[in-house]
């Protein structure tokens, strides 16, 4: 294991390294010593060292070049400081941190419960019988909002699906050109329906269906899909790409239905 995390001269020999990895092959040795808090004497030392440990290769004056060597060093220095990091972002932060969640039953401060995702929302039922769990900080009356903490375990989530269902444009016949029962097949067992456009929005109210959201849809899909929850977003063709692109970028799966 690579010691940059253990000692303060190790540390620095990852800064100096790093320094020259960014401004080869043409170092300025007083630039280092400002960016790393040491002097130009220390970060020339700092330097033999590293040519004489292979990691670092002279060019002529004042030129240097980080070697194979030195790459692979950086790569596993790298990987030390990031799972440390990852370590302290995740286990220990991540167990001080404070999160809201709604109480399905009365709960105590102090009280182990346990969490689940139901409706898209964060749940704390008392008791540790769940994959996941955590500590209420504070009393709450069932329904309403409780701070949870020092979480423990993967709360189980099964990531919804996303149904998009295309309605043509006005150019093309509109909302008219749609069966209504198309449109209530699309949106039966969806958890929420969206809707982009306006011959998309009047093809759902023509069904009986009032959109929840007629904006920014993709994103709201994305988000709501990754929450579990199974959304149909009804797009007219104009708007689809607009959505598949978010869905995309929600690393969302979803199928497109021809209107």
């Amino acid at each position: 294991m690579v010691d940059v995390l253990d000692n303060k001269r190790a540390a620095t020999r990852f800064r100096i390294l790093v320094q020259i990895a960014e401004r080869q092959p043409a170092v300025s040795q007083g630039e280092i010593a400002e960016e790393v808090g040491v002097t130009s004497q220390a970060v020339s030392e700092y330097i033999r060292e590293l040519v004489d440990e292979g990691l670092v290769e002279k060019e002529g004056r004042s030129r240097y070049r980080v070697t194979r060597e030195g790459v692979d060093w950086l790569f596993r220095a790298a990987d030390d400081v990031r799972r440390f990091a990852d370590h302290v972002t995740g286990d220990i932060l991540g167990a001080m941190s404070e999160d809201a969640y709604i109480a399905t039953e009365d709960i105590e401060e102090g009280e182990t419960v346990s969490l689940s995702v139901e409706d898209g929302l964060l749940h704390a039922t008392p008791g540790s019988e769940g994959p996941a769990t955590g500590i209420a900080t504070s009393d709450a009356d069932a329904g309403t909002d409780v701070g949870v903490t020092s979480f423990e375990g993967v709360m189980d989530l099964d990531p919804g699906t996303v149904t998009v269902l295309q309605v043509p444009s006005i150019r093309t016949g509109g909302s008219r050109t749609i069966d209504d029962e198309t449109v209530t097949d699309a949106c039966a067992d969806a958890d929420l329906v969206v809707a982009t456009g306006v011959e998309a929005v009047v093809a759902c109210r023509g069904a009986g269906t009032e959109p929840s959201v007629t904006f920014a849809v993709g994103d709201v899909a994305a988000d709501a899909a990754n929450h579990g929850l199974d959304v149909t977003v009804v797009a007219t063709t104009d708007g689809v790409g607009r959505v598949t692109d978010a869905l995309r970028d929600g690393d969302v799966s979803y199928e497109v239905l021809e209107g």
